[in-house]
């Protein structure tokens, strides 16, 4: 279990001395405190999973103090300690954002259950938003089922750098998977219950980078209307991926550097000193030391980031392993669109040997996906995946076609002859947001 920390927020000694004693046994870290204020500077200071809160605090109000720990810990499910006579304020403490309560006089046995459905309920919340990428990608699988003893070889290596909680830097050229390894890697690793949260750098404009990270407060910048907290903050106890990190700004290759120094941070715009528990992955496919010598890439950070390097074979380096993964990607997309009958024709598996992929998983995944919803028969051809020059095409520039066809057509090309829907987008001149828009409406997602 990935560690996790609680905040007692209770006036009697008593009280905060058995609910410690009871998330210690429990595998937690608590901290006990006997005022708001106090209450108040732990919160500030440090990411907490969970806090207890009584609503009577002496001459003080938990219920008042509710709002501000919810500010301030947006994260943490809050328990809120009531005796019997209160159970009003209980339920107007769960409408201002408390997930349970804890009756006076409690058991350890209830404390357990409380805590235990708020941690379950991070785990869950967590878990669930990287369902889509998983269930949409599902190459893992057949990803690591590898003929090629090269990189079995690197496979094991990846594995020893996984048991380990040090720094990982993936490289390799776009399309190698560098994703789904940095996944695997956390799923092998003691943090295999924590959250995965991904941060994609090149997606990010320079003035955000720095706020994605690490968060902000409220009018740190223009626009900055609420306090925001950053992935730092969301991967507590887990994994940052930070995909393609070359793309990172200076302001926050700094602040990442700090990070990686002692784990501290601060959000935008405050000065008090932050702490995370997380380990980071990072990935880029382009060298780290052209970007140091051309001043866009600092060689501290650099030092800091290539602890553990591991470089990703290109799919032309793993040829034997492309008849599989090609059967894969069929059956997944086949039964996706509701055509479990396809299958390749030999001239097809043929041309997937003979082909370089310059795009690597990523251009054989789109390649396939294409022709399983554009294949006219039950037998994908080479001409079906890009990968031989149509004889009589169906659509051609001057027959008598409409411009959607004609558009749909040529998207459809663009987008089997390119590693990345961003470079195609690229080349056909338009966002990639505008590019989603309009395969779903040919048809081609």
């Amino acid at each position: 279990m990935a560690p996790w920390s609680a905040l007692i927020v209770d006036d009697d000694t008593g009280v905060r001395q058995s609910l410690r004693l009871c998330l210690e046994a429990m595998g937690g870290r608590a901290l006990g405190v006997g005022a708001t204020r106090a209450a108040y500077e732990a919160a500030e200071r440090t990411l907490f999973d969970l806090i207890f809160l009584d609503l009577w605090l002496g001459s003080e109000s938990g219920l008042e103090a509710l709002p501000q720990l919810v500010r301030r810990q947006p994260s943490a499910g809050i328990v809120v300690i009531t005796a019997f006579a209160t159970f009003e304020s209980a339920v107007e403490a769960m409408k201002l954002g408390a997930s349970d309560y804890l009756p006076k006089p409690f058991t350890p046995e209830q404390v357990r259950l409380a805590t235990q459905r708020i941690l379950d309920a991070r785990r869950l919340r967590s878990r669930v938003s990287e369902l889509e990428a998983q269930v949409a990608g599902s190459d893992a699988h057949a990803w690591f089922d590898s003929q090629n003893r090269e990189f079995l070889s690197f496979l094991e290596t990846a594995r020893r750098a996984a048991n380990s909680d040090a720094v990982v830097l993936l490289r390799g050229e776009s399309g190698t998977g560098k994703n789904v390894l940095a996944r695997w890697i956390r799923d092998q690793s003691p943090r295999r219950d924590g959250p995965f949260v991904t941060v994609n750098c090149p997606a990010l404009s320079s003035e955000l980078m720095s706020s994605t990270l690490f968060g902000h407060r409220k009018g740190a910048f223009t626009g900055a209307v609420s306090d925001t907290v950053g992935k730092v903050q969301e991967a507590q106890g887990g994994t940052l991926f930070l995909d393609e990190v070359g793309d990172l700004s200076l302001d926050a290759q700094a602040r990442l550097l700090r990070f990686l120094q002692d784990q501290t941070y601060e959000r935008m715009g405050e000065a008090r000193e932050r702490k995370a528990d997380v380990r980071i992955i990072a990935a880029t496919n382009r060298p780290i030391e052209a970007l140091v010598e051309e001043g866009r890439f600092r060689e501290d950070l650099r030092f800091r980031l290539d602890v553990l390097s591991l470089t990703l074979p290109a799919l032309r380096d793993r040829k034997e392993d492309i008849p599989g993964l090609a059967q894969h990607y069929l059956r997944f997309f086949a039964g996706k669109q509701g055509r479990p009958g396809l299958r390749f024709a030999p001239q097809a598996l043929e041309a997937m040997a003979a082909h370089r992929w310059p795009g690597n998983l990523r251009e054989l995944r789109n390649s396939i996906e294409r022709a399983t919803i554009l294949a006219p028969g039950d037998e994908i051809q080479a001409v079906d995946l890009g990968l031989q020059e149509p004889s009589g095409a169906r659509v051609q520039v001057g027959h008598p076609v409409s411009l959607e066809e004609l558009e749909r057509e040529h998207i459809a090309q663009v987008i089997t002859r390119t590693p990345s829907l961003e470079s195609a987008a690229r080349i056909l001149g338009i966002d990639a947001t505008t590019l989603q828009r309009k395969r779903k409406r040919y048809g081609l997602a």
